[in-house]
């Protein structure tokens, strides 16, 4: 069986997108692919995954020649670790760290290496999808129907008032706290990833038909 290790940010994270992703999961194992979300390294999440996961990758991907592994970190909070401002810049500094982990190891011009590490991110953050997933997200807060109040697309909820910040208000309004490795997880699985996908179509989008057209 193939193997596809995806490499987020924290717990909550890979709990939540197993629960999105749960058909989409099922569905590629039986065409012989595991599909698996792994928290990062220990330390800085977002450090760990830009500079510990690209080390990581070359070692796992060098045991294993049919493996993949992708690295899918929040875009925000940007210029972090490395200077990024965009999807692109953080994907170019993560590339750039494999390609010195392949170079330490010999391997640097071996295109069976480099074609199997892979990068996305959240934009800007994983709560962005939970905004995406406005009926779920009502039935958590307990109401008929939720005022949306975001940025639509979802995608382009800024920097400066991050889609973490609105879940956030959107539970102390309605009574309660946000618990991100309990409410995500909960609220995502609710969820039709599909619908998500149509919602947050400038990087989740890709991430998922990069998934999707995995064979």
């Amino acid at each position: 069986m193939k193997s596809v290790i995806v490499y987020v940010e924290g717990a909550s994270d890979r709990a939540a997108m197993t629960e999105l992703l749960r058909p989409l999961i099922a569905h590629k194992a039986q065409q012989g692919i595991d599909i698996q979300f792994f928290e990062a390294p220990r330390g800085d999440k977002k450090a760990s995954i830009i500079r510990k996961v690209p080390q990581r990758a070359a070692i796992l991907l060098a045991n294993d020649p049919s493996a993949i592994v992708v690295a899918l970190p929040d875009l925000y909070p940007l210029n972090k670790e490395v200077p990024h401002t965009t999807p692109q810049h953080l994907f170019d500094a993560i590339q750039s760290e494999y390609l010195k982990a392949l170079s330490q190891r010999g391997l640097a011009n071996d295109e069976r290496y480099l074609t199997r590490f892979k990068t996305f991110c959240f934009k800007y953050e994983l709560e962005a999808l939970l905004l995406a997933a406005e009926e779920a997200l009502a039935v958590r807060l307990g109401v008929s129907k939720l005022d949306v109040s975001w940025t639509l697309p979802v995608e382009d909820q800024n920097k400066d008032h991050p889609p973490k910040h609105i879940v956030q208000a959107l539970f102390r309004k309605y009574g309660g706290q946000y618990s991100e490795t309990a409410d995500a997880p909960l609220i995502l699985g609710l969820s039709d990833y599909q619908q998500i996908v149509t919602a947050c179509p400038q990087c989740f989008k890709p991430f998922i038909d990069f998934l999707e057209q995995l064979s």
